[in-house]
């Protein structure tokens, strides 16, 4: 039994957020849950927000009872979004650009017994 959880056009660069969610890829869901909330980067944050959030779509939409001590981080990836493009002004009346990245997050949760 998987379940999974999307968020999208997430302010964070994908490289940035890939770093982060290759420390709870593995890992049983309480252990990447304190991982996250002790790992000092703003990705942290929204990477919680979306591995709790896959936590309750296993809980809630599954037919049979899932115990939440089963379960691992199956997947957990980053890919890229939209970019925001903008202008920074320079010296001379030149104009530089700014890439403001954006990146899609995807957390699969499943229990030990189906992997």
């Amino acid at each position: 039994m998987e379940a999974k959880a999307i968020a999208k056009y997430i302010r964070v660069t994908p490289r940035k957020m890939g770093q982060v969610l290759s420390l709870i890829r593995g890992q049983r869901v309480e252990n990447a849950q304190q991982i996250l909330m002790f790992t000092p980067k703003n990705a942290a944050r929204v990477a919680a927000k979306v591995l709790k959030s896959a936590v309750a779509n296993a809980t809630n939409n599954s037919e049979e009872r899932v115990d939440v001590d089963n379960l691992i981080v199956v997947e957990a990836v980053a890919g890229a979004g939209p970019t925001l493009k903008r202008w920074l002004p320079r010296a001379q009346g030149r104009a530089t650009p700014l890439l403001k990245r954006t990146c899609h997050v995807t957390v699969v949760v499943g229990d030990r017994k189906s992997r």
